[in-house]
Formats: structure tokens, C-alpha cells, sequence
């Protein structure tokens, strides 16, 4: 009984390792470089290209108010323009987040001259925690580029800082 116990511990305990390292949001990928991302507002498509062709396309969502170009901080738009990722996010509130370089000194330049800061902190990020926005609202950022947390633990494992991002009306 005693070696029946401990078999089916040691298996149980086994599975559940096992089990417990599939569940992590860090994920691996050794397939062909990401050289540039193309996202397109209008069609509410974020695609990862690659030197020879399209990697991988996702749906996604976008702020509140998503048409035009956000220009200042809390209009709810999501930027347009050429960028670059910048920075990552491993602890962020929205499963995992890339960080875009927006505001580029243009955008900076037109909320100076209005006497308004152009905003900041625009991700592609993953969904939020619990209660904090409802997801059953297509457009429900302040600015940034919503995807699934699947989705986002695979293009945070594609996209490395550095790559050129191109956001189109």
C-alpha cells in the first residue's frame, strides 16, 4: 500500500510540475526574425513581417476614441506613425506589454504648442486583470494595442526591442 502511495504521488506530483511550467507566459521562439511590425488601425490587424514574408497577423483592439492620430495625453486614440519597440514589460497589469516610442519629438512638438503633454506609455499588450476594463468592448484602451495574453506571450517571444513598428490610419 505504502509503495502504491508513493507511486502515485511521485506521478501526480510529476504531472503537475509538468503541468505548471506549460502554464508559463514566457515563451520560446526560434523561427525567423521579426524585422518589422505593420499595424493597421482601420482594419484592426497588427501583423509581424519578417525578411521574406508575414510571420503571423493578429486581431486587435485599440483606445476608446481610435480614429486619428493621438495627439494628446487621455484623447483616447492610439498613435499613428513610424516607431520603434522599445521596451518590455514582464509584471505588467495587462499580462505582458512591448512599449512603442511614442511620442516621437513631432508628437512632442504639436501638444507643446498646444499647451497639452502628448501622453505616454502606449504597449501592445495582453488583457487586463480582473476588473479592471471589460473585454467585451472591442476598443476599450486609453491609447495602446489590445491582443489576447495567448497572443501577447507570443509576439513578446517573437519581438525583440529595437524592431520598427509602422501604425497606419
Amino acid at each position: 500500500m505504502m509503495t502504491r502511495l508513493t507511486r502515485r504521488a511521485a506521478l501526480l506530483g510529476g504531472a503537475g510540475a509538468l503541468l505548471s511550467g506549460c502554464a508559463s507566459k514566457f515563451r520560446s521562439y526560434d523561427g525567423p526574425a521579426v524585422t518589422r511590425l505593420r499595424l493597421f488601425k482601420g482594419d484592426r490587424l497588427l501583423a509581424l513581417e519578417g525578411t521574406r514574408r508575414t510571420l503571423r497577423t493578429y486581431p486587435i483592439g485599440l483606445g476608446f476614441a481610435p480614429v486619428g492620430h493621438k495627439q494628446f495625453e487621455g484623447d483616447g486614440r492610439t498613435p499613428e506613425g513610424s516607431y520603434v519597440i522599445d521596451r518590455r514589460n514582464p509584471d505588467s497589469k495587462f499580462h505582458l506589454s512591448i512599449g512603442i516610442s511614442y511620442p516621437n519629438a513631432t508628437d512632442v512638438a504639436y501638444a507643446a504648442a498646444a499647451g497639452r503633454h502628448p501622453g505616454s506609455d502606449i504597449f501592445i499588450h495582453g488583457g487586463p486583470r480582473s476588473g479592471l476594463d471589460p473585454m467585451n468592448v472591442r476598443d476599450w484602451t486609453a491609447g495602446c494595442i489590445a491582443v489576447t495574453d495567448r497572443q501577447i506571450e507570443e509576439i513578446y517571444a517573437m519581438v525583440r526591442d529595437g524592431t520598427p513598428i509602422d501604425i497606419h490610419a
